[in-house]
């Protein structure tokens, strides 16, 4: 009975206005930005490699790297192959596209999380639901969306995660039982996040760096291999995108649909998600943060997703059906969309290998996105619960990691079509809320981000000042400022001082 809600909510969900609405947002927040996933991406991988973790923060790559840990998931696998399963060889276009014009959204939702982020239990925190209600002044708006938050990254989320993981060493067929994966699973993800939000950010600092990079690094072995058959995939995504493939004509629709859907579920950009990781940063500019969550859709879209779906495409493994069921293209006979494709192409270059090494990347893209699901949903219960006491927030922390770790279990023994409507619904849940308030609040992206630009035409270090840039709300910033950046307050000044004289 629940199955079947999850499908029927998701048709309402995820109906088109919601793919209009995403690509609509996108494009507002990246006109009026002037596009900065294009002009800033110098800045974009700088400012990675800066500043450090405080007593209160993450340093700004493990901030990037728990969002990315969070982006970098199932999606990037099974969301893949399920895109091109159901729309085609066009579905990686539209992902495509929603990364180019969501890394609008998200340096919009990182910024203002930092911006208006607070500090509890001595972390910082933030995520949309506190730059609502500071920021949009609409405190009953923010603690739906905070509610809508925890119930997609305690409940719904983490379903698809472990289902994924639980499916992948189904398929390498070494008889081990779901209980058992779902055990590991569980212990594990209990063993990190029971250390907090600083073992959180170191964790995912060593291990998402290391897992993308060997998985891209496969894949360009295997493309190497298929070289010849590279020009061909390109003309073939291209076509099917726009509908001049007679093959793939009969799922245009799915072909954009999906491209969009699980390009939305995969980089996570306007969703609000990798907000509540940007604000956890120490930083001195909210435009710091924001630029690096941009990239890290990047990263996660067009470099990880298009690998997998490379991979996939250049070795002819992957099948197409339409809407009723119908096979309308087979490359690889009995395999449904999902592992499987990936694997298939794997093995095209070392046989048997394809399913080992899919599962253990399944297992770590899967985790560390868990891992992210636990920062996120505690921003969220931290905002609900801001006025108790600091023991009170401790234990909701703890609660919430056990309700994720006990899902995750469950989750372990749901086959895969479930587990993604049941994700699905949460995600759009999220999209629509978030993506109509960044729209609302896109003048003060654009303050944050101007603010920061000129500074740097200055030659200074930008510093975020809340009265400069005429922010309410804000008051954390003082004590930031103060207490850590006193000297690029004072640069500022100085520099503002000669200006006015000069003039």
């Amino acid at each position: 009975m629940l199955d079947n809600f999850a499908n029927w909510i998701n048709g309402y969900l995820w109906a088109p206005a919601l793919v209009y609405l995403a690509i609509a947002v996108g494009l507002i927040l990246s006109i009026g930005l002037k596009f900065p996933q294009f002009r800033l991406i110098k800045d974009m991988v700088g400012q990675m490699r800066k500043g450090s973790s405080s007593d209160s923060g993450v340093s700004s790559f493990q901030g990037f790297c728990m969002a990315l840990g969070g982006r970098v998931g199932t999606g990037n696998i099974a969301g893949v192959a399920s895109a091109i399963g159901a729309g085609g060889p066009g579905a990686v276009f539209w992902m495509w596209v929603i990364a180019l014009i969501g890394a609008g959204s998200a340096f919009s939702e990182s910024a203002l999380a930092q911006v208006y982020k607070t500090k509890t239990i001595g972390e910082y925190r933030g995520g949309p639901a506190y730059y609502i209600e500071k920021g949009l002044k609409c405190k009953p708006l923010a603690i739906i969306f905070a509610c809508a938050t925890i119930l997609a990254m305690t409940v719904t989320g983490p379903t698809v995660q472990a289902g994924a993981i639980a499916a992948a060493f189904r398929g390498i067929n070494l008889s081990i039982s779901p209980v058992i994966v779902g055990v590991i699973v569980a212990g594990l993800f209990i063993a990190v996040t029971l250390g907090g939000l600083k073992r959180i950010g170191t964790f995912a600092s060593y291990v998402v760096p290391i897992m993308a990079g060997i998985y891209l690094l496969l894949a360009l072995i295997i493309l190497i291999i298929n070289i010849k058959h590279i020009p061909g995939m390109f003309a073939l995504i291209f076509s099917c995108a726009f509908n001049m493939n007679a093959v793939f004509g009969g799922v245009f629709g799915s072909c954009v649909m999906m491209g969009v859907k699980r390009g939305i579920y995969s980089n996570e950009a306007g969703w609000g998600s990798g907000a509540h990781a940007a604000a956890t940063a120490e930083v001195s500019h909210p435009a710091k943060q924001g630029l690096v969550q941009a990239f890290s859709v990047y990263i996660d879209t067009l470099l990880v997703c298009t690998a997998t779906a490379l991979m996939i495409l250049s070795t002819d493994m992957f099948n197409v059906l339409d809407a009723d069921g119908n096979v309308i293209y087979e490359g690889i006979a009995g395999v449904e969309a999902g592992p499987g494709f990936v694997q298939g192409a794997i093995n095209s270059f070392i046989p048997g290998f394809g399913a080992p090494f899919i599962t253990i990347a399944m297992f770590f893209f899967a985790f560390t996105t868990l891992l992210s699901f636990a920062v996120y949903a505690d921003s969220n219960i931290q905002y609900l619960l801001s006025h108790t006491s600091d023991t009170m927030k401790r234990r909701a922390y703890t609660v919430g990691c056990l309700i994720i770790a006990v899902l995750a279990f469950l989750a372990s023994m749901k086959d895969m079509t479930t587990a993604w409507d049941y994700a699905d619904v949460g995600v759009g849940i999220m999209c629509w809320l978030n993506l109509p308030i960044l729209a609302l609040m896109a003048p003060k992206s654009i303050k944050i981000l101007k603010d920061y630009e000129t500074q740097k035409k200055m030659g200074l270090d930008p510093v975020f000042i809340p009265e400069d840039v005429g922010f309410d709300n804000c008051e954390l910033w003082d004590e930031i400022v103060d207490e850590r950046y006193a000297d690029l307050k004072a640069a500022k000044k100085a520099a503002e001082g000669k200006g006015q004289v000069e003039a």
